[in-house]
């Protein structure tokens, strides 16, 4: 139940993740894996000011991120991961969380205005923000591709094309489930460096062919017979899904499925809440990216000559599957 308090305490909310944003920004959780750092090494390897880093890491072990034994600082169970070097580092979506902030940080006058006139695209980000984004999609996704690949019944398939698949994790966990299956990674071609890497890691790329292009202007490759829209269609506009719908269906062979997973919203577009939450950062991070309901994934998918569209999984973590069959 809401309370004045409770309302108090999520307004206070963001100044937890700015410390957690810079700290991570500096790398101070690499910097004290394995080690135990005074302030003032920390800041004389890292060229800060002193009295500035000794407050920030102080707050952190406020937190419980830190502890802290004298005057040196290290890292807790709980902070090991956000580690660069950690195995299962989480960093990567720390960061981008970060690079939205500034985004975010437009929110009044994108609803006064109806769009953010001072837009940061994803698509134009390079260098290590565009590698923190592809690294932060694999953080999120490493568990629920091996749920949804597990959910989805793809037996009778026998090749995936993955459309703006980023470092494969989607791919590999549906090719972890079905021997019988192929791939073609679809992304832009600095992604796709990093997906090969990864590929390679896992043992797949004998199975996997990396295809560099770009859906909103380059037609996809063919003669695949399902393709996976994972976390795509929310950053676009209606037409913009109907015009890479249409892509899809002359890419599929005769009676291909197009798999959609994303955010599917109740017709209050309440529920789920995090798809409501999600309709801002769309609203914030893209020219048109909305999230939405049933009818109107279908309508759009009719528009492009799909048939049979069904809603095969509900959820409320992005974990929503909608499959679409091109006519034979």
């Amino acid at each position: 139940m809401l309370t004045p308090k409770s309302i108090l305490e999520d307004a206070w909310c963001f100044m937890k993740s700015r410390v957690l944003f810079t700290a991570a920004e500096l790398d101070i959780f690499t910097k004290l894996a394995g080690f135990h750092y005074t302030a003032a090494e920390l800041a004389r390897d890292g060229g800060w000011d002193e009295r500035a880093t000794t407050r920030l890491l102080d707050c952190l072990t406020a937190l419980g991120l830190l502890t802290k034994e004298g005057s040196r600082y290290h890292l807790t169970e709980a902070s090991q991961t956000l580690a660069s070097n950690h195995p299962a580092t989480i960093r990567p979506m720390i960061l981008h969380l970060n690079h939205i902030w500034r985004n975010w940080s437009n929110l009044t006058d994108v609803i006064r205005q109806g769009q953010n006139d001072d837009l940061h695209k994803i698509g134009d980000w390079g260098g290590e923000v565009q590698e923190a984004f592809i690294g932060a999609m694999h953080v999120i996704g490493r568990e629920l591709a091996e749920e949804i690949a597990a959910a989805y019944d793809a037996g009778a398939f026998k090749k995936l094309l993955d459309i703006g698949g980023a470092s494969g994790t989607y791919t590999m966990a549906f090719l972890r489930r079905q021997p019988q299956m192929r791939a073609v990674l679809f992304d832009f071609a600095p992604v796709l460096t990093l997906a090969k890497e990864r590929l390679a890691q896992e043992g797949f790329l004998d199975r996997v062919e990396l295809v560099a292009g770009d859906f909103y202007t380059d037609e996809l490759p063919g003669g695949c017979d399902l393709a996976l829209l994972s976390a795509i269609i929310h950053q676009n506009s209606p037409a913009q899904n109907v015009a890479l719908y249409e892509k899809i269906n002359r890419a599929l062979v005769p009676g291909g499925v197009v798999l959609i997973r994303d955010h599917i919203m109740d017709e209050t577009r309440t529920q789920p809440p995090a798809g409501a939450m999600f309709a801002l950062n769309m609203l914030v991070n893209t020219p048109g990216g909305d999230t939405y309901t049933f009818p109107e994934v279908a309508q759009t998918l009719t528009a492009a000559g799909f048939t049979d569209v069904k809603l095969v999984r509900t959820g409320e973590r992005m974990d929503c599957l909608v499959e679409a069959r091109k006519p034979r």
